[in-house]
């Protein structure tokens, strides 16, 4: 299992990074122990290249956030949004917040655990560059938690890697009931919108 799926013990070193993100310079601050620590990753990328942010405000989820790129850029993006980012990994929860308050939207994205959020909330969309390595039972199991929180009209952004099973997963959230359907495809990477 990565290292980024738990959280790092011993000191943490922070670095800072720019990252364009729709057609945003973006500023975070960063550190190892946290998924692509050192730079804003080629999938998250191409999903931000492949799909729009949100037309309007709703209540959006950030899953699996390392260190908040998703989360902070859709809450810039969209005024009156409310964006949950939700990791395992304390440091990434901690980073995410961090940077929520330096861009300005701190009071409008919380970082936390996945347990720590409330069971009765619903999301409009969800953001995910979902963690692939940490085996199929474990992101089959977090898939199905959390796409199960969709809204009735709700849809899933998720960018998974061709040669990671991006096919295979698409034709599993098939098999269980969901829409999975390919929107763009780029460097290695496919783009899924998974609707209920």
């Amino acid at each position: 299992m990565s290292h980024y799926f738990q959280t790092p013990t011993g000191p943490v070193e922070t670095r800072t990074i720019r990252a364009r993100i729709w057609d945003e310079e973006l500023t975070f601050t960063t550190a190892g122990g946290v998924f692509s620590g050192s730079r804003l990753d080629l999938g998250t990328s191409v999903l931000f290249r492949s799909v729009e942010p949100p037309s309007g405000p709703g209540t959006f989820l950030d899953l699996g956030c390392g260190y908040g790129p998703i989360a902070c850029a859709l809450a810039l993006a969209v005024p009156g949004a409310r964006v949950h980012a939700v990791d395992v990994n304390d440091l990434a929860v901690s980073l995410t917040d961090r940077n929520a308050r330096s861009l300005g939207v701190g009071d409008r994205v919380r970082a936390s655990r996945p347990e720590e959020v409330d069971p009765d909330l619903r999301f409009d969309e969800i953001w995910s560059n979902p963690p692939i390595r940490v085996g199929k039972e474990t992101l089959h199991e977090m898939l199905l938690t959390w796409l199960g929180r969709l809204s009735a009209d709700g849809v899933a952004h998720l960018v998974v890697g061709r040669n990671l099973g991006a096919d295979s997963l698409a034709r599993w959230l098939g098999g269980q009931g969901y829409a999975a359907t390919r929107v763009a495809s780029a460097k290695g990477f496919r783009v899924l919108d998974v609707t209920g």
